[in-house]
């Protein structure tokens, strides 16, 4: 079981992050091709630790691989979701949704579809120490902020060998990642700096038997199920599986309230990029065990991780498993 994590790098860290962050950029934009931008070896240690029966990793070297992952219908079943440690959603143009997943205990063969990074990405990667984000591009506008970001940006140009196009569905929806090729292995869920907690549920609660969040153009629904004591994902009314025929179910959910405000960045049909403000407080749900629990979220810096509090200012922990968070407007 999964012990609390920590919510703020050291100083060193910090340090290392803000210098890295203001350094001269040393490298073209990850849209062009040519060598990777130097500011990390090609490919993360090899674990530490051996692995648990189920294959996760719970010690090692290194940080996560976070891929951003296509969730348009079209895109639809996805591959690799299931092996993610943490699953983020967020709304994308048109009032669309858009996933990061992160991988730190098992590296599945096959991701994707992979599409896109954001503004708000950034922020949000800042809470794990020099992550490796594999994308297939972004505005060329905020392609500098990604070099500059403490960061290992990874696209088809710059690390080609780990991407390749699926034959079964037409671009952009068919571009996949094979994380062996970016990565010896996972780093472990030390590498995990969210600041999630595990452990047994808080008293308390509200049975819940399923919960929506719904986008403009979007709906996630999580519904409970005894048996398998998880929550099973469906998306736009529609069970969501996995290209292998698994379903996607997590143990825990969250539904974090944020504010959502517009990027500077938009698309190349003018439509401005929502901005996932992830650092500050709000409120948030935490649904675990068949149950929903009130909570505060909060995020004091972007090097911190999320900290999830209930009424009583206990921290509320979650259980062990995949967490998806789902990021609601408020």
């Amino acid at each position: 079981m999964r012990d609390a994590a920590p919510t703020r790098r050291t100083v060193l860290r910090g340090a290392l992050a803000a210098a890295v962050l203001t350094a001269p950029l040393t490298a073209g934009c990850t849209r062009h091709g040519g060598p990777d931008d130097g500011r990390a070896p090609d490919d993360s240690p090899a674990p530490d630790g051996s692995p648990t029966p189920d294959g996760r990793h719970t010690a090692g070297t290194g940080s996560v691989l976070a891929v951003k992952i296509d969730n348009a219908a079209a895109a639809r079943p996805q591959t690799g979701l299931d092996a993610a440690d943490v699953v983020y959603a967020e709304q994308v143009e048109g009032g669309l949704s858009r996933l990061m997943a992160v991988y730190a205990t098992r590296l599945p063969e096959v991701v994707g579809p992979v599409r896109s990074a954001r503004e708000s990405d950034l922020e949000l990667l800042r809470q794990f120490d020099g992550p490796t984000l594999a994308f297939s591009g972004a505005q060329h506008k905020l392609l500098p902020l990604i070099d500059r970001a403490p960061l290992r940006p990874k696209t088809p140009d710059t690390a080609s060998a780990a991407f390749y196009r699926g034959g079964d569905r037409a671009a952009p929806h068919n571009l996949y990642l094979r994380p062996a090729r970016l990565m010896s292995g996972p780093p472990g869920e030390a590498a995990l700096t969210t600041g999630f907690r595990y452990g047994p549920a808080p008293a308390g609660g509200t049975v819940t038997a399923a919960r929506t969040v719904r986008y403009p153009a979007a709906r996630f629904t999580f519904t409970w199920s005894a048996g398998r004591k998880r929550w099973l994902v469906s998306m736009d009314g529609a069970p969501t599986p996995t290209a292998a025929g698994r379903r996607l179910e997590p143990a825990t959910v969250v539904v974090q309230h944020v504010r959502v405000r517009t990027s500077a960045y938009h698309d190349v049909l003018g439509n401005y990029t929502p901005y996932t403000e992830t650092v500050g407080t709000g409120k948030a749900e935490v649904l675990r065990d068949g149950r929903s629990f009130e909570a505060t979220w909060t995020r004091r810096a972007a090097a911190d991780g999320t900290t999830f509090t209930g009424a009583d200012g206990a921290p509320v922990d979650f259980a062990t498993g995949q967490v998806w968070v789902v990021f609601a407007a408020r």
